[in-house]
């Protein structure tokens, strides 16, 4: 394990492609588009056969549009919306995407002991986390315990190709959901005979194999700040999924305390632990994105003894008054060392 302390930042925070990676001599091509109310970027080798860039983004817009019916909120004709909006008790078919995104994290929800919940909606809409922020609030015990019977993964059930609840939950599935899309562009660019690529989508990435010149994909992680966006960490990848979760960007202050929008279902309340960020390296895309909430939110302590006991790769930052510091765990440490 390497343990530092750095100041007055350590590098954390969401991670993203490398700029310069690429220069104009390299056969490397790229598109670039919109998707889940942010962006995304693919770059990739081409292979003789392969498609054209426009033949390729036509095909990911489309797996993209497809995504957003079935399990957008912010939309109300989408699949997962119909199903918020059904009362208590209600069964609904639902497509392949819903149910493998359930499927996981109810894996990530028995694991962190229902801190990790894809139900915590009601919880985020009553602290003023969606909408105006200048709702943004501690409610009163009464209205967190009525919200509470809204809340909780343990009412959700998968039962064959239906979903179905016991009680009137709402179900939101961005924890999860970009990671999910970066591995189903990963496995359609595979499809083309595509093997040297990567894949961003929301902040959540994937790289696999090399560039020309059989130089590695690199990408920066950045500091925790709330001011602007500077790269400490460089990172190579191949074959790695990245996620970044942190409390440094979504938050509200109230007579000096920092309310982050990272949520403990068991409490309804936002986590109040000393972890700034953490940083998970997986084969799977979503199965990291979803980790480095599970780890946000079980904290430096547990989800520091959570992660070395499961083999998680990760990258924890944390609070230590004007200064952070960071470890890594073994598996990290391994994936990371000798990569050029």
């Amino acid at each position: 394990m390497r343990l530092s302390v750095i100041r007055p930042v350590i590098a954390v925070a969401l991670a993203t492609a490398l700029t310069g990676c690429f220069n104009s001599v390299d056969p490397v091509s790229e598109i670039y588009g919109a998707t889940m109310g942010s962006t995304y970027s693919i770059k990739w080798v081409p292979v003789e056969d392969g498609p054209d860039a426009e033949t390729l983004q036509a095909d990911i817009d489309d797996m993209l549009a497809r995504f957003d019916q079935e399990v957008s909120t912010w939309r109300s004709d989408s699949d997962l919306a119909r199903f918020n909006a059904a009362p208590a008790g209600a069964c609904m078919e639902m497509p392949a995407s819903a149910l493998d995104l359930v499927k996981l994290s109810k894996e990530l929800s028995h694991d962190s002991g229902g801190a990790f919940d894809i139900t915590i909606g009601p919880l985020l809409k009553l602290w003023g986390f969606h909408g105006d922020p200048q709702l943004q609030t501690v409610p009163d015990a009464d209205q967190l315990a009525q919200t509470m019977q809204t809340v909780g993964q343990q009412h959700l059930h998968v039962r064959g190709s239906q979903l179905c609840k016991d009680v009137a939950l709402t179900v939101e599935l961005s924890s999860v959901g970009a990671g999910y899309m970066v591995d189903r562009v990963s496995e359609r660019l595979e499809h083309y005979g595509i093997k040297n690529y990567m894949v961003e989508m929301t902040g959540e990435l994937k790289a696999v194999g090399r560039k020309p010149g059989d130089r590695p994909w690199r990408i920066a992680i950045e500091e925790p700040r709330d001011d602007n966006r500077v790269a400490q960490m460089i990172l190579s990848l191949d074959g790695e999924g990245v996620s970044t979760s942190g409390d440094y960007r979504n938050y509200f202050e109230l007579e000096g305390q920092r309310f982050s929008h990272t949520f403990d279902a068991r409490t309804g309340r936002p986590v109040m632990h000393k972890l700034a960020a953490v940083t998970v390296l997986d084969p799977s895309a979503a199965r990291a994105d979803g980790l480095s909430t599970l780890l946000m939110i079980m904290g430096e302590e547990a989800g520091w003894d959570y992660a070395v006991a499961h083999n998680i790769a990760a990258f924890f930052v944390v609070r230590d008054g004007e200064t952070f510091q960071s470890r890594v765990t073994p598996h990290f440490d391994a994936l990371t060392q000798g990569k050029e």
